[in-house]
Protein backbone atom coordinates (compact mmCIF):
# COMPACT_ATOMS: atom_id res chain seq x y z
CA UNK A 1 0.00 0.00 0.00
CA UNK A 2 1.40 3.35 -1.33
CA UNK A 3 1.73 6.16 1.05
CA UNK A 4 0.92 9.09 -1.12
CA UNK A 5 -0.23 12.77 0.65
CA UNK A 6 -4.16 12.85 0.65
CA UNK A 7 -5.33 14.74 -2.04
CA UNK A 8 -6.80 18.65 -0.49
CA UNK A 9 -9.81 18.83 0.99
CA UNK A 10 -11.44 21.52 -1.71
CA UNK A 11 -14.54 22.07 -3.79
CA UNK A 12 -12.44 20.78 -6.84
CA UNK A 13 -11.49 17.02 -5.13
CA UNK A 14 -14.77 17.04 -3.33
CA UNK A 15 -16.15 16.89 -6.49
CA UNK A 16 -14.49 14.00 -8.06
CA UNK A 17 -15.33 12.12 -4.74
CA UNK A 18 -18.15 9.23 -5.78
CA UNK A 19 -21.31 10.23 -3.62
CA UNK A 20 -24.97 8.65 -2.70
CA UNK A 21 -27.61 10.97 -2.52
CA UNK A 22 -30.72 9.62 -1.03
CA UNK A 23 -32.66 13.05 -0.35
CA UNK A 24 -33.55 15.25 -3.64
CA UNK A 25 -36.46 16.83 -4.55
CA UNK A 26 -37.16 16.53 -8.94
CA UNK A 27 -39.17 19.96 -8.47
CA UNK A 28 -36.65 21.43 -5.98
CA UNK A 29 -33.71 20.67 -8.63
CA UNK A 30 -34.40 22.24 -12.26
CA UNK A 31 -31.69 24.24 -14.06
CA UNK A 32 -33.37 28.44 -13.77
CA UNK A 33 -32.46 28.16 -17.90
CA UNK A 34 -34.79 25.25 -17.95
CA UNK A 35 -37.87 27.15 -16.05
CA UNK A 36 -37.51 29.95 -18.20
CA UNK A 37 -37.65 27.78 -21.63
CA UNK A 38 -40.56 25.46 -20.26
CA UNK A 39 -42.56 28.53 -18.77
CA UNK A 40 -42.38 30.32 -22.42
CA UNK A 41 -43.58 26.78 -24.19
CA UNK A 42 -45.88 25.87 -22.17
CA UNK A 43 -47.74 29.52 -21.03
CA UNK A 44 -46.75 29.58 -18.16
CA UNK A 45 -47.05 33.03 -16.47
CA UNK A 46 -45.58 34.40 -13.30
CA UNK A 47 -41.93 33.99 -13.18
CA UNK A 48 -40.00 36.27 -11.01
CA UNK A 49 -37.41 37.06 -13.85
CA UNK A 50 -37.00 35.43 -17.26
CA UNK A 51 -32.81 35.81 -16.80
CA UNK A 52 -31.54 33.03 -15.70
CA UNK A 53 -29.29 34.15 -13.16
CA UNK A 54 -31.61 36.14 -11.49
CA UNK A 55 -34.25 33.59 -11.12
CA UNK A 56 -31.49 31.51 -9.67
CA UNK A 57 -30.88 34.29 -7.06
CA UNK A 58 -34.54 34.67 -6.49
CA UNK A 59 -35.00 31.22 -5.33
CA UNK A 60 -32.64 31.12 -3.15
CA UNK A 61 -33.54 34.49 -1.61
CA UNK A 62 -37.28 33.06 -1.23
CA UNK A 63 -36.76 29.77 -0.08
CA UNK A 64 -33.93 31.49 2.65
CA UNK A 65 -37.01 32.78 4.95
CA UNK A 66 -36.49 30.68 7.70
CA UNK A 67 -40.23 29.16 7.58
CA UNK A 68 -40.98 25.65 6.38
CA UNK A 69 -44.05 26.99 4.74
CA UNK A 70 -42.85 29.88 3.07
CA UNK A 71 -39.75 27.71 1.47
CA UNK A 72 -42.55 25.37 -0.11
CA UNK A 73 -43.86 28.27 -1.46
CA UNK A 74 -41.60 28.42 -3.78
CA UNK A 75 -42.22 25.09 -5.61
CA UNK A 76 -45.50 26.70 -7.43
CA UNK A 77 -43.23 28.02 -10.09
CA UNK A 78 -41.33 24.90 -10.65
CA UNK A 79 -44.26 23.19 -10.44
CA UNK A 80 -46.16 24.92 -12.85
CA UNK A 81 -43.81 24.21 -15.52
CA UNK A 82 -44.07 20.43 -15.30
CA UNK A 83 -46.78 19.51 -16.20
CA UNK A 84 -46.05 17.72 -19.76
CA UNK A 85 -44.57 14.72 -20.39
CA UNK A 86 -41.61 16.06 -22.58
CA UNK A 87 -41.56 18.54 -19.52
CA UNK A 88 -40.99 15.94 -16.69
CA UNK A 89 -38.62 13.89 -19.05
CA UNK A 90 -36.47 16.60 -19.66
CA UNK A 91 -36.15 17.88 -16.34
CA UNK A 92 -35.62 14.30 -14.86
CA UNK A 93 -32.75 13.53 -17.51
CA UNK A 94 -30.79 17.10 -16.65
CA UNK A 95 -31.18 15.81 -13.03
CA UNK A 96 -29.62 12.54 -13.88
CA UNK A 97 -26.81 14.53 -15.44
CA UNK A 98 -26.20 17.35 -13.49
CA UNK A 99 -25.93 14.98 -10.20
CA UNK A 100 -23.42 12.30 -12.17
CA UNK A 101 -21.74 15.96 -13.14
CA UNK A 102 -21.10 16.42 -9.42
CA UNK A 103 -20.25 12.86 -8.74
CA UNK A 104 -23.29 11.35 -7.26
CA UNK A 105 -22.86 7.82 -8.26
CA UNK A 106 -26.54 6.83 -6.93
CA UNK A 107 -29.16 8.78 -5.97
CA UNK A 108 -33.13 8.46 -5.22
CA UNK A 109 -34.86 11.23 -6.48
CA UNK A 110 -38.32 12.15 -4.85
CA UNK A 111 -41.64 13.83 -6.70
CA UNK A 112 -44.69 14.14 -6.37
CA UNK A 113 -46.82 12.39 -9.34
CA UNK A 114 -50.37 14.58 -7.67
CA UNK A 115 -48.55 17.68 -8.84
CA UNK A 116 -48.04 17.14 -12.17
CA UNK A 117 -51.62 16.33 -13.54
CA UNK A 118 -52.58 19.79 -14.39
CA UNK A 119 -53.30 18.90 -17.91
CA UNK A 120 -54.35 15.40 -17.88
CA UNK A 121 -51.78 13.28 -17.78
CA UNK A 122 -52.00 10.34 -15.62
CA UNK A 123 -50.49 9.68 -12.28
CA UNK A 124 -48.79 6.16 -13.87
CA UNK A 125 -47.99 8.69 -17.06
CA UNK A 126 -46.04 10.77 -14.92
CA UNK A 127 -44.07 8.41 -13.34
CA UNK A 128 -43.29 7.28 -16.80
CA UNK A 129 -42.20 10.35 -18.01
CA UNK A 130 -39.93 10.94 -14.67
CA UNK A 131 -38.33 7.20 -15.50
CA UNK A 132 -38.06 7.64 -19.01
CA UNK A 133 -35.99 11.26 -18.41
CA UNK A 134 -33.78 9.32 -15.69
CA UNK A 135 -32.84 6.61 -18.17
CA UNK A 136 -31.94 9.18 -20.90
CA UNK A 137 -29.98 11.58 -18.73
CA UNK A 138 -27.61 8.31 -17.28
CA UNK A 139 -27.14 7.39 -20.55
CA UNK A 140 -26.11 11.03 -21.79
CA UNK A 141 -24.38 10.92 -18.37
CA UNK A 142 -22.41 7.92 -19.15
CA UNK A 143 -21.22 9.15 -22.73
CA UNK A 144 -20.29 12.24 -21.02
CA UNK A 145 -18.04 9.99 -18.61
CA UNK A 146 -20.43 10.08 -15.28
CA UNK A 147 -21.77 6.88 -14.36
CA UNK A 148 -24.99 7.09 -12.29
CA UNK A 149 -27.50 5.01 -11.30
CA UNK A 150 -30.50 6.91 -10.16
CA UNK A 151 -33.73 5.73 -9.20
CA UNK A 152 -37.11 7.38 -8.18
CA UNK A 153 -38.96 7.83 -4.63
CA UNK A 154 -42.83 8.54 -5.40
CA UNK A 155 -44.30 11.06 -2.66
CA UNK A 156 -47.75 12.10 -1.42
CA UNK A 157 -48.88 15.26 -0.12
CA UNK A 158 -49.20 15.07 3.78
CA UNK A 159 -51.86 17.82 2.95
CA UNK A 160 -54.00 15.31 0.57
CA UNK A 161 -55.60 12.35 0.55
CA UNK A 162 -53.51 10.44 -2.34
CA UNK A 163 -51.09 8.32 -0.42
CA UNK A 164 -52.41 4.85 -0.59
CA UNK A 165 -53.38 5.77 -4.41
CA UNK A 166 -49.54 6.55 -4.92
CA UNK A 167 -48.67 4.04 -2.51
CA UNK A 168 -50.28 1.75 -4.85
CA UNK A 169 -47.89 2.93 -7.68
CA UNK A 170 -45.23 2.59 -6.28
CA UNK A 171 -45.52 -1.04 -5.76
CA UNK A 172 -46.68 -1.24 -9.21
CA UNK A 173 -43.38 0.44 -10.32
CA UNK A 174 -40.92 -0.91 -7.48
CA UNK A 175 -39.40 -3.60 -10.77
CA UNK A 176 -38.80 -0.32 -13.35
CA UNK A 177 -36.76 1.67 -11.27
CA UNK A 178 -39.24 3.23 -8.12
CA UNK A 179 -37.13 2.67 -5.06
CA UNK A 180 -39.93 2.97 -2.51
CA UNK A 181 -42.43 5.90 -1.20
CA UNK A 182 -42.11 9.30 0.86
CA UNK A 183 -44.85 12.01 2.20
CA UNK A 184 -44.07 15.74 2.08
CA UNK A 185 -45.72 19.02 2.85
CA UNK A 186 -45.77 21.02 5.56
CA UNK A 187 -45.47 18.46 9.04
CA UNK A 188 -47.39 21.24 11.34
CA UNK A 189 -50.48 19.89 11.83
CA UNK A 190 -50.52 16.85 8.89
CA UNK A 191 -48.82 13.79 11.19
CA UNK A 192 -47.88 11.03 9.30
CA UNK A 193 -50.39 8.93 11.14
CA UNK A 194 -53.03 10.70 8.70
CA UNK A 195 -51.58 8.23 6.00
CA UNK A 196 -51.54 5.20 8.52
CA UNK A 197 -53.83 2.90 5.50
CA UNK A 198 -51.16 3.74 2.94
CA UNK A 199 -48.17 2.76 5.36
CA UNK A 200 -49.78 -0.54 6.79
CA UNK A 201 -50.02 -1.52 2.67
CA UNK A 202 -46.51 -0.90 1.82
CA UNK A 203 -45.52 -2.98 5.29
CA UNK A 204 -47.77 -6.13 3.43
CA UNK A 205 -46.09 -5.64 0.36
CA UNK A 206 -42.66 -5.88 1.69
CA UNK A 207 -41.88 -2.48 -0.01
CA UNK A 208 -39.53 0.67 1.18
CA UNK A 209 -40.94 3.81 2.25
CA UNK A 210 -38.94 7.13 3.81
CA UNK A 211 -40.98 9.94 5.90
CA UNK A 212 -40.20 13.45 5.94
CA UNK A 213 -40.39 13.59 9.56
CA UNK A 214 -38.15 16.03 12.03
CA UNK A 215 -37.67 18.79 9.60
CA UNK A 216 -40.88 21.32 10.56
CA UNK A 217 -41.85 20.11 13.61
CA UNK A 218 -40.61 18.33 16.58
CA UNK A 219 -39.95 14.83 17.96
CA UNK A 220 -44.34 13.84 18.23
CA UNK A 221 -43.59 13.42 14.06
CA UNK A 222 -40.47 11.45 14.44
CA UNK A 223 -42.03 9.45 17.07
CA UNK A 224 -45.25 8.68 14.91
CA UNK A 225 -43.15 8.15 11.95
CA UNK A 226 -41.46 5.34 13.41
CA UNK A 227 -43.73 3.70 15.77
CA UNK A 228 -47.06 4.16 14.24
CA UNK A 229 -46.02 4.30 10.50
CA UNK A 230 -42.97 2.41 10.66
CA UNK A 231 -40.33 4.57 8.42
CA UNK A 232 -37.39 2.88 7.03
CA UNK A 233 -35.44 5.93 7.01
CA UNK A 234 -36.49 9.53 8.67
CA UNK A 235 -37.12 12.79 6.41
CA UNK A 236 -34.31 15.26 7.91
CA UNK A 237 -34.96 14.18 11.60
CA UNK A 238 -33.37 17.17 12.59
CA UNK A 239 -35.14 17.61 15.75
CA UNK A 240 -34.23 14.50 17.47
CA UNK A 241 -31.40 16.69 18.91
CA UNK A 242 -34.04 18.19 21.13
CA UNK A 243 -34.18 14.71 23.07
CA UNK A 244 -30.69 14.67 23.37
CA UNK A 245 -28.47 16.57 26.58
CA UNK A 246 -25.94 17.75 25.15
CA UNK A 247 -24.15 18.82 27.98
CA UNK A 248 -21.64 16.55 29.90
CA UNK A 249 -22.82 14.02 32.88
CA UNK A 250 -21.26 14.38 36.18
CA UNK A 251 -18.64 11.64 35.31
CA UNK A 252 -17.76 13.16 31.82
CA UNK A 253 -19.22 10.73 29.79
CA UNK A 254 -21.13 12.82 27.49
CA UNK A 255 -24.30 13.55 26.21
CA UNK A 256 -27.24 11.58 27.35
CA UNK A 257 -29.86 10.59 25.14
CA UNK A 258 -33.58 9.86 25.46
CA UNK A 259 -35.15 7.00 25.19
CA UNK A 260 -36.26 7.99 21.21
CA UNK A 261 -32.84 9.01 20.66
CA UNK A 262 -31.30 5.54 21.93
CA UNK A 263 -34.32 3.69 19.59
CA UNK A 264 -33.09 5.63 16.43
CA UNK A 265 -29.22 4.90 17.32
CA UNK A 266 -29.41 1.54 18.49
CA UNK A 267 -31.61 0.53 15.30
CA UNK A 268 -29.32 2.63 12.86
CA UNK A 269 -32.42 4.44 11.32
CA UNK A 270 -31.03 6.30 8.40
CA UNK A 271 -31.15 10.34 9.17
CA UNK A 272 -31.38 12.31 5.76
CA UNK A 273 -29.85 15.46 6.59
CA UNK A 274 -29.57 18.36 4.27
CA UNK A 275 -27.43 21.42 5.87
CA UNK A 276 -28.27 24.15 3.93
CA UNK A 277 -31.98 23.53 3.41
CA UNK A 278 -32.11 23.13 7.41
CA UNK A 279 -31.16 26.18 7.83
CA UNK A 280 -33.49 27.73 5.35
CA UNK A 281 -36.32 26.25 6.73
CA UNK A 282 -35.25 27.38 10.23
CA UNK A 283 -34.48 23.62 11.40
CA UNK A 284 -31.05 25.12 11.95
CA UNK A 285 -28.94 28.13 13.31
CA UNK A 286 -26.46 27.81 11.29
CA UNK A 287 -24.07 24.77 9.32
CA UNK A 288 -21.52 24.94 12.28
CA UNK A 289 -24.31 24.74 14.98
CA UNK A 290 -26.28 22.30 13.07
CA UNK A 291 -27.17 18.88 14.90
CA UNK A 292 -25.04 16.94 12.26
CA UNK A 293 -22.26 17.53 14.24
CA UNK A 294 -23.31 16.21 17.31
CA UNK A 295 -25.01 13.50 15.68
CA UNK A 296 -22.09 12.80 13.86
CA UNK A 297 -20.19 12.37 16.91
CA UNK A 298 -22.53 10.31 18.18
CA UNK A 299 -22.39 7.93 15.60
CA UNK A 300 -26.15 7.80 14.79
CA UNK A 301 -26.61 7.06 10.63
CA UNK A 302 -26.04 10.28 9.50
CA UNK A 303 -26.35 10.74 5.49
CA UNK A 304 -25.52 14.12 3.81
CA UNK A 305 -28.02 15.37 1.18
CA UNK A 306 -29.43 18.52 -0.75
CA UNK A 307 -33.04 18.33 -0.85
CA UNK A 308 -33.84 21.23 -3.30
CA UNK A 309 -30.67 21.92 -5.20
CA UNK A 310 -32.20 24.97 -7.27
CA UNK A 311 -33.38 26.45 -3.65
CA UNK A 312 -30.72 26.22 -2.00
CA UNK A 313 -28.13 26.89 -4.62
CA UNK A 314 -26.22 23.84 -3.63
CA UNK A 315 -24.61 20.73 -4.37
CA UNK A 316 -23.55 17.51 -2.88
CA UNK A 317 -20.33 18.72 -3.62
CA UNK A 318 -21.03 22.28 -2.06
CA UNK A 319 -22.62 20.32 1.38
CA UNK A 320 -19.83 18.04 1.44
CA UNK A 321 -17.70 21.30 1.42
CA UNK A 322 -19.56 23.31 4.07
CA UNK A 323 -19.17 20.29 6.52
CA UNK A 324 -15.57 20.12 5.90
CA UNK A 325 -15.29 24.01 6.60
CA UNK A 326 -17.41 24.37 9.50
CA UNK A 327 -16.35 20.54 11.39
CA UNK A 328 -13.20 20.02 9.87
CA UNK A 329 -14.15 17.14 8.38
CA UNK A 330 -11.20 14.54 6.46
CA UNK A 331 -11.88 12.08 3.83
CA UNK A 332 -12.38 9.55 6.23
CA UNK A 333 -15.74 11.10 7.43
CA UNK A 334 -16.81 11.81 3.99
CA UNK A 335 -16.14 8.34 2.98
CA UNK A 336 -18.18 7.84 6.05
CA UNK A 337 -21.21 9.44 5.34
CA UNK A 338 -21.04 8.03 2.21
CA UNK A 339 -21.25 4.49 2.67
CA UNK A 340 -24.26 5.34 5.60
CA UNK A 341 -26.00 6.55 2.82
CA UNK A 342 -24.93 3.42 0.78
CA UNK A 343 -25.92 1.28 3.24
CA UNK A 344 -29.48 2.81 3.81
CA UNK A 345 -30.39 3.04 -0.11
CA UNK A 346 -33.58 1.29 -1.08
CA UNK A 347 -31.98 -1.04 -3.00
CA UNK A 348 -31.07 -4.89 -2.91
CA UNK A 349 -28.13 -5.83 -0.52
CA UNK A 350 -26.14 -6.69 -2.97
CA UNK A 351 -26.37 -4.06 -5.43
CA UNK A 352 -25.19 -1.98 -2.42
CA UNK A 353 -22.54 -3.85 -0.97
CA UNK A 354 -20.95 -4.13 -4.99
CA UNK A 355 -21.37 -0.28 -5.20
CA UNK A 356 -19.47 -0.01 -1.90
CA UNK A 357 -16.49 -2.28 -2.92
CA UNK A 358 -16.03 -1.41 -6.43
CA UNK A 359 -17.12 2.13 -6.42
CA UNK A 360 -16.80 4.04 -3.87
CA UNK A 361 -14.31 2.61 -1.56
CA UNK A 362 -11.70 2.91 -4.33
CA UNK A 363 -12.89 6.09 -5.13
CA UNK A 364 -12.18 7.63 -1.47
CA UNK A 365 -8.62 5.27 -1.24
CA UNK A 366 -7.67 7.69 -4.20
CA UNK A 367 -8.22 10.63 -2.65
CA UNK A 368 -6.84 9.48 0.93
CA UNK A 369 -3.92 8.10 -0.67
CA UNK A 370 -4.16 4.38 -0.03
CA UNK A 371 -4.27 3.21 -3.55
CA UNK A 372 -2.06 0.91 -3.86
Amino acid sequence: MSNVTPAALTADTIRTAPKVLLHDHLDGGLRPATVIELAAQNGYQGLPSTDADELGRWFVEAADSGSLERYLETFAHTVGVMQTKQALTRVASECAQDLAADGVVYAEVRFAPELHTTTGLTLAEVVQAVLDGFAAGSAAAAAAGNTIRIRALLTAMRHAAYSLEIAELAVAFRDREVAGFDIAGAEAGFPPSRHLNAFEYLRRENAHFTIHAGEGFGLPSIWEALQWCGADRLGHGVRIVDDIDSNLTTDGSGPTLGLLAQYIRDKRIPLEMAPSSNVQTGAAASIAEHPIGLLTDLKFRVTVNTDNRLMSGCSMTSEMTALVEAFGYGWDKLQWFTINAMKSAFLPFDERLTLINTVIKPGYARLIGNAG
